[in-house]
């Protein structure tokens, strides 16, 4: 078994900051508010004896930890880092509630997604560093895999992350005719050792659709709120969300949906109950209505 490493990532939202894994640490998405709810995660509980841990959220390949207002991360960052690695590689077995870790057999999970067009198959290998999405063969060319599974002429979108892979499929398709040949595909592609998506490459980051340094004020607001609040929640059911812009005069928020939120039946229902009131809450008269661009 190769060593378990991390590097530091920062974030949109200075107080909280990402220690990224070359492996797969879970499957889903696991907060924690505070060491009464980590009772089953021996790490999270010792992460939460550094004084100014607030937070925490152990995802597919990353630790996310919220500090305290106005720490400096720079002087604890190396320190919180090499605790974590000391802690995994001293006992393996005591983290397994978060750590999935790379082992000789591949497993492929298929989960279903609120989009009943979109299947998840999540696995307990390091799939991607960065999240991509494709809609096209032509577009997938980052991603030999994507390229391959745009040969079966269902599949109409492709969402690669750092431990699934979310296909889309057409509506002339049903998930129990063909889930057993995609599953098998991606367990056979994976184990070939081809390269599933070019190193570094995302088309699902903020930063590809905006400067966030150039945003105004409220901009930066409803970026930060999406970070912290609203991607974890869509990654986990095979999803992702982008901000795309605010209008500062209608008071409108565009988002563009990716994943299995794009073209799912319920995402108007998110957009409007869940996002859309958090923002309105969270940023009182700033915020009329969040639309989807694609949705």
């Amino acid at each position: 078994m190769s060593a378990i490493n991390f590097t530091i990532e920062k974030t949109n939202i200075p107080t909280i900051i990402k220690f990224v894994s070359n492996a797969v640490l879970t499957r889903g998405s696991h907060e924690f508010n505070s060491v009464d709810e980590a009772s089953s995660s021996p790490l999270t509980q010792k992460l939460f004896e550094f004084p100014f841990v607030k937070k925490i959220q152990i995802s597919a390949n990353f630790i996310a930890i919220e500090g305290i207002d106005n720490l400096n991360w720079e002087l604890v960052q190396d320190d919180v880092k090499d605790f974590i690695q000391d802690f995994i590689a001293d006992d393996l077995k005591t983290s397994e509630q978060q750590v999935m870790y790379q082992n000789n057999v591949l497993e492929i999970y298929m989960e279903s997604t609120p989009n009943p067009n979109t299947m998840k198959f999540a696995t307990n290998r390091l799939l991607a560093v960065n999240d991509a999405t494709f809609l096209s063969k032509v577009e997938a060319e980052p991603s030999l895999l994507a390229q391959e599974l745009f040969s079966f002429d269902f599949v109409n979108e492709v969402f690669i992350s750092e431990n699934y892979v979310s296909v889309t499929k057409s509506s002339t398709k049903e998930w129990d005719e063909i889930q057993t040949e995609l599953r098998a595909y991606i367990k056979s592609f994976i184990e070939s050792g081809k390269e599933i998506l070019k190193e570094n490459y995302s088309n699902t980051t903020s930063s590809d659709v905006y400067d966030f340094e150039a945003l105004d004020e409220t901009s930066k607001q409803i970026v930060a709120i999406l970070d912290k609040y609203v991607k974890p929640a869509v990654a986990s059911d095979g999803g992702n969300i982008l901000f795309h812009s605010y209008d500062n005069e209608s008071k409108v928020v565009s988002v563009i949906l990716q994943g299995a939120c794009n073209g799912c039946p319920s995402s108007t229902v998110t957009l409007k109950n869940g996002i859309e009131q958090m923002l309105k809450q969270m940023i009182p008269n700033k915020i009329e209505t969040v639309k989807a661009i694609n949705g």
